[in-house]
């Protein structure tokens, strides 16, 4: 975490500044200005930290769908998909590598970032499983593919 001082602009005068000192939210004490706290975003930009965040990040719900099924899971909200998805793995059983999440009509990558995506809470992603992964599976259980056979 990097903290940096603010520069006041405008000098006030000593009749303001008594009724406006106890009106702010830093941990300086006295006129000596606020002391702002900054934060790191995954995307590398610097961003003034928020007051909500500092219980180590909000947690929202995911609906995740299956088509015909859907789950409520609780995951926090700068998790990444893959993080997700290890999630749907313990309640659905499906591996994450047999997984592909949507989210907003496209497919997510497991390194993305929900919260940098747009995922808030009570949004729903999508889970499809690979068809490829599905096709090669049913190959190796021994089930007999459809052969086309001409008389």
């Amino acid at each position: 975490m990097i903290k940096l001082r603010s520069k006041k602009l405008f000098k006030r005068s000593s009749k303001n500044s008594a009724g406006v000192s106890g009106s702010g939210s830093g941990s300086g004490g006295g006129g000596s200005g606020q002391q702002i706290e900054w934060e790191l975003r995954p995307g590398g930009m610097l961003v003034q930290k928020r007051e909500g965040g500092k219980g180590g990040g909000e947690v929202i719900i995911v609906r995740v769908s299956t088509g015909s099924n859907w789950h409520d899971i609780s995951i926090g909200a700068s998790s990444t998909f893959g993080e997700l998805k290890l999630v749907v793995s313990m309640v659905t059983g499906l591996e994450p590598r047999e997984q592909r999440l949507l989210f907003r009509g496209k497919e997510r990558e497991d390194d993305d970032f929900l919260h940098m995506v747009g995922v808030k809470d009570r949004d729903k992603v999508l889970l499809l499983e690979d068809p490829a992964l599905k096709e090669r599976k049913l190959k190796a259980m021994g089930t007999p593919s459809p052969t086309i056979i001409e008389v």
